[in-house]
């Protein structure tokens, strides 16, 4: 028996809610499998599912209520107006990144000529790209220690139609050679024991080595905060994703690596502390 959209919809919404899931994964399947944007699927809720499409939406949402995200299932994920391949080799691009790459966009505008930017541990490539687009004549590089998600990245790039130059390796280790004026990362920043507390969505599906790091979550800062003082032109801007309790730890390495900055703790649309930016002048 054919269902009508919003029968399937909200049969959907309470198998995930039963198993304590992200209920909104229901519409984004949806809107998948019928290819109908948030507004339209909303105006034809009363409309019948054809045999092809009900079949796809219940194959899906038996995968879904694994707890495999969403965004694997169908492909895809939406990052800054853009659209992006995500599978288990990236992490899935969160809504508080976009604010990243915002605040870095507004504090860049002053830096004069062509901005040769840097995004450390790209992953997706949503950074690097969402930058690029934003700012056409920005010279943009990108580096990740997996392989597996450059060619992820390039695959990006390519749909999105931004040039940006891929690089394998830790680090800062491929762009130490050059002098940069923008260096972003969302490096990983989660503590070990923190993962107890994690949803299995993340734990299970995503990539453990671009979430966790030693250090209490601080590997990497320690390790930016310690290589880019001698990589970093005059002025010129840093600007990297936190965890929220990671504030005043990740500002402090920061302005002692550049005494002279100005080192600020942002916070994100929740009211969480979640960016630090630092400004370098001379």
């Amino acid at each position: 028996m054919t269902e009508k959209i919003h029968e399937a919809f909200n049969k959907a919404k309470s198998l995930l809610e039963s198993k304590n899931l992200d209920t909104h994964a229901a519409q984004l399947l949806m809107e998948h499998v019928t290819q109908k944007s948030g507004a339209a699927l909303l105006a034809d809720l009363r409309e019948p599912l054809t045999t092809e499409q009900q079949t796809a939406f219940w194959n899906k949402t038996d995968e879904l209520l694994t707890g495999k995200p969403v965004q694997h299932i169908i492909g895809t994920e939406q990052f800054y107006g853009l659209s992006f391949e995500v599978n288990e080799h990236v992490l899935i691009p969160r809504p508080e990144t976009e604010e990243l790459v915002f605040g870095a966009l507004e504090r860049s505008r002053k830096i004069p000529g062509k901005c040769r930017v840097a995004d450390i541990g790209t992953g997706s490539g949503a950074i690097a790209i969402a930058f690029k687009k934003e700012m056409p004549d920005a010279l943009v590089t990108a580096t990740d220690i997996s392989e597996a998600a450059l060619k992820v990245a390039k695959r990006n790039a390519k749909l999105n139609g931004a040039e940006v130059d891929f690089r394998l390796g830790n680090l800062a280790e491929p762009i130490e050679k050059e002098k940069w004026d923008v260096v972003l990362s969302n490096p990983p920043y989660i503590a070990m024991e923190e993962s107890k507390q994690m949803s299995p969505t993340v734990l299970d599906f995503e990539p453990h080595s671009a979430l966790f790091a030693d250090d209490d979550g601080l590997f990497f800062y320690k390790q930016l905060a310690k290589k880019l003082p001698k990589l970093m032109n005059k002025p010129s801007l840093i600007g990297v994703e936190i965890g929220y309790l990671q504030g005043q730890a990740v500002s402090g390495l920061f302005q002692k690596a550049f005494p002279k900055a100005r080192v600020s703790v942002v916070r994100d649309v929740n009211g969480k502390d979640r960016m630090i930016f630092c400004e370098i002048d001379e």
